[in-house]
């Protein structure tokens, strides 16, 4: 969890003003062009980053978990949301106003550059993201994605409905239901409408495309440079 990696002069910081809360699925954290008025660290569960077209169509492209924060921005002074962000996978968090989270901010050099490292980690996953859209086929993308949700709970198993898959991906969802049915078929996952469990990690990588590697190796590179 980021928080647990602060040192316990920044998390003294943030402390003060963190309550707990709970993400079910579906929850919107905020929207996109609205002000953000809540900054929240995942502790558990997967939120995904959406850009959202005039006509209201969306798309993925980005995620984040207990590794990171959304709506970090607004502690620099950006508190306008480019994209939405929506709770993917039930979890807990804990939430600070972003006045609040401003504040501490001001207060840390270390925190800034945090900020500044994990809007990177978001930039890398949204240009990887875009190119992937455009020159992977729908297998590959899902795969990548599945590993990608797998990376944030720390878990084989992932519980999405078809919809929601189908909307991060840019995809029908009968696409979905035949793409997912096609890696059962091969003893990659287990599949079931709504639920997917991981069978074969080291074979579901080999399939998806190079982005799922490209992107860990990056953002690995952002935090530990």
């Amino acid at each position: 969890m980021l928080l647990a990696s602060l040192s316990d002069s920044d998390f003294a910081l943030l402390q003060p003003g963190l309550i707990q809360t709970e993400l079910k699925q579906g929850t919107l954290l905020h929207e996109a062009n609205d002000d953000i008025e809540t900054v929240y660290f995942p502790h558990t569960g997967m939120v995904s980053l959406l850009t959202v077209m005039e006509d209201g169509t969306a798309i993925e492209v980005g995620t984040t978990g207990h590794r990171g924060v959304v709506g970090a921005m607004t502690g620099i002074g950006f508190n306008r949301a480019i994209t939405r962000a929506v709770s993917q996978l039930c979890g807990k968090a804990s939430k600070i106003s972003a006045s609040k989270f401003e504040i501490a901010v001001r207060n840390s050099p270390s925190l800034r550059e945090l900020i500044i490292r994990h809007k990177e980690s978001l930039l890398v996953q949204a240009q990887c993201i875009a190119a992937c859209n455009s020159l992977h086929n729908v297998e590959a993308r899902l795969g990548r994605w599945i590993l990608q949700s797998r990376d944030h709970i720390d878990g084989d198993e992932v519980n999405l409905t078809q919809e929601f898959i189908a909307e991060m991906l840019g995809v029908r969802r009968t696409t979905v239901t035949a793409v997912a049915q096609s890696l059962q078929k091969a003893g990659l996952i287990r599949y079931k409408r709504g639920h997917i469990k991981i069978i074969d990690r080291a074979g579901l990588e080999k399939s998806s495309c190079e982005c799922y590697k490209t992107i860990r190796n990056r953002i690995a590179e952002i935090f530990n440079n």
